[in-house]
């Protein structure tokens, strides 16, 4: 077999391979857990968010010395 008998075998069977994956995926079946996977971002969180502490004002100055130190300006 020549390289042009073997690039169409495997043209060939990549165009099969995408047919057959999109029929897969846009298959009535498959509608269910797309719809599922969609709603996923709004479901509810088992447990809550965690509180913030206040940050006293020595934590401020310290980690504002600390980044002096590193040479990082940004406040």
């Amino acid at each position: 077999m020549d390289n042009g008998t073997i690039n169409g075998v495997i043209i060939i069977l990549l165009i099969i391979s995408f047919v057959g994956l999109t029929l897969w995926a846009y298959s009535k079946r498959r509608k269910p857990d797309f719809d599922e996977a969609a709603n996923l971002p709004f479901a509810d969180e088992d447990e809550p968010a965690p509180h913030h502490r206040q940050d006293s004002p020595t934590d401020r100055t310290a980690r504002a010395d600390s980044r002096d130190k590193q040479g990082d300006t940004n406040a």
